[in-house]
């Protein structure tokens, strides 16, 4: 019989006991220690190869919370830990305004800054010049910045979708089994900036089409698996209308409920957003609907 159910799967007491036969097995080893050797026993591993330790650590923690288990105490702050503590610095860029049309800041240079020396770079830029600030993402993601002759323009962030969004499952097509199973193809474009000093007609537009023809390949280089259908919110009560991604071809699919993934009450409880979605393959929904991918 199904015991827990986090992050949208469940697990069986059998798996429960299994996990307190680990913590028993390893008394004096660290919570890192026995989430991996969890992995390892499960063969819970990401498309790259690499161990599925922060969620197995997520569940831990979860499974205490419940009563459930008894973890050993926390040695140490984690590198992770601190990293979602600290806030990025700011680091100063020329603000030099820039005004001029597509043309003069042709041809752009898209970089992928996760694990480069840019990434800094890029979560100050996000942190000090977007409404939502930087948040380390929680999962897959990669992160962009598009520049020309030496200045950045544009930041991008993406990372892993969110499990449940109505109006894309709806215009998908799949059922629950098909969504567990394919929605690591399926990635969700969180952080969109165009620095607010660069006005440029037709610029973001035009990033989002570069971004578009070459993410795949990425997220393939970094996670081993590809990427079938991307989406994104926009939110209108900020004055969002989309714009630019509808000039990029993305298509209107709906609006989020105004819940988050937590909610119990069945009501609103933040703003409606409009959510737009594109397509890497025409036959995406045969793909994603295909429970042997």
């Amino acid at each position: 019989m199904d015991a827990i159910k986090y992050r949208g799967r469940y697990f069986s007491w059998r798996e429960i006991d299994e996990i307190k036969s680990a913590i028993a097995s390893n008394p004096d080893r660290s919570r890192w220690h026995i989430s991996r050797e969890i992995c390892r026993n499960w063969g819970w591993r990401q498309p790259n190869g690499a161990l599925k330790d922060m969620i197995c650590r997520g569940l831990l923690l979860y499974l205490q919370s419940l009563g459930l288990i008894e973890l050993p105490p926390v040695r140490r702050t984690t590198p992770y830990r601190s990293a979602h503590s600290k806030r990025p610095a700011f680091i100063k860029v020329d603000q030099t305004p820039i005004v001029c049309a597509l043309s003069e800041v042709r041809p752009l240079e898209i970089y992928q800054v996760r694990g480069t020396s840019l990434g800094k770079l890029y979560s100050s830029l996000i942190e000090h010049h977007h409404y939502l600030r930087y948040t380390r993402p929680v999962g897959e993601h990669l992160e962009y910045l598009a520049m020309s002759r030496g200045r950045v323009l544009s930041c991008s962030g993406w990372c892993s979708a969110p499990r449940h969004i109505g109006s894309r499952d709806t215009h998908i097509g799949w059922n629950k089994h098909q969504r567990e199973k394919n929605l690591p193809h399926v990635i969700i474009n969180t952080r969109f900036l165009i620095l607010p000093w660069v006005r440029v007609p037709h610029l973001a537009s035009h990033i989002i089409g570069l971004i578009t023809r070459r993410i795949s390949e990425d997220w393939r280089s970094v996670y081993n698996h590809d990427v079938l259908w991307l989406e994104t919110f926009v939110d209108p009560e900020r004055g969002f209308k989309g714009t630019c991604y509808r000039a990029a071809n993305w298509i209107y699919i709906g609006k989020t409920t105004g819940r988050g993934k937590a909610d119990n009450t069945g009501k609103a409880n933040r703003s409606i957003k409009d959510v737009y979605g594109y397509p890497l393959r025409k036959d995406f929904r045969r793909v994603l609907c295909d429970e042997i991918l």
